[in-house]
C-alpha cells in the first residue's frame, strides 16, 4: 500500500474514532473501544502531535497497568516537545505529584509549566505562581517570580477567550 494511501487511511480512521469517542455507547463496546485505541495509537505513531496528546491522556487516565501509564507519559512528552500546551501542563502536574518510582520534582514541573505557558495554556501561569510562592522539592521560594506569574495569570483571566479556543480532549 502506498505511503499516501496509508496516511489517508490512518487519518480517516482517527477522525472516525475521535467522533465515536463522544458516544458513550461506543465506549462500552469492548471490540469497538479496542479498534478506536488502535486508530489513536496509529496516528500517534505517525507523529501527529494532537493525537499523541489525546492518546497520551487516555492512557494516563484510563489505561490499565503501569505499562499504559508509562506509554501515556511517553506520548505526552512527545506532544509537549512538539508544542502541545495541554500535554506540557499535565506533565508538570505529574512531575509535582511523583509516583512510586520517582519522588516529586518541582524543578521539572517548572520546566513543563513554562513550556505550557509558552504554548498558551491558561492554567500554567497560576500554577507557576503557586509553586514559586510555596517552593517545593528543588525550587526555592521566589516572591518576585510568583508575582510576575500571578500578573500573567490575572491577565489571561481578564482577556476573553477567542471563539474556538476551548481545550479539546
Amino acid at each position: 500500500m502506498s505511503r499516501l494511501l496509508w496516511s489517508l487511511r490512518a487519518r480517516l480512521g482517527y477522525w472516525l474514532a475521535r467522533r465515536l469517542f463522544h458516544w458513550p455507547v461506543a465506549l462500552r463496546q469492548p471490540r469497538l473501544w479496542q479498534w478506536m485505541q488502535g486508530q489513536y495509537g496509529r496516528m500517534a505513531n505517525l507523529g501527529d502531535t494532537a493525537a499523541q496528546s489525546f492518546y497520551g491522556h487516555i492512557l494516563l487516565f484510563r489505561g490499565q497497568g503501569l505499562g499504559a501509564r508509562e506509554e501515556g507519559l511517553r506520548l505526552l512528552r512527545l506532544a509537549a516537545n512538539g508544542g502541545d500546551g495541554k500535554a506540557a501542563y499535565q506533565l508538570g502536574v505529574q512531575a509535582l505529584q511523583g509516583d512510586t518510582r520517582q519522588p516529586p520534582d518541582a524543578a521539572q514541573a517548572l520546566r513543563w509549566w513554562e513550556m505550557a505557558l509558552a504554548a498558551g495554556h491558561p492554567l500554567a501561569a497560576s500554577r507557576l505562581s503557586q509553586l514559586y510562592r510555596q517552593g517545593g522539592p528543588g525550587v526555592e521560594v521566589d516572591l518576585q517570580a510568583a508575582e510576575r506569574y500571578a500578573a500573567m495569570a490575572e491577565g489571561a483571566v481578564a482577556q476573553p477567550a477567542e471563539p474556538g479556543m476551548m481545550c479539546r480532549l
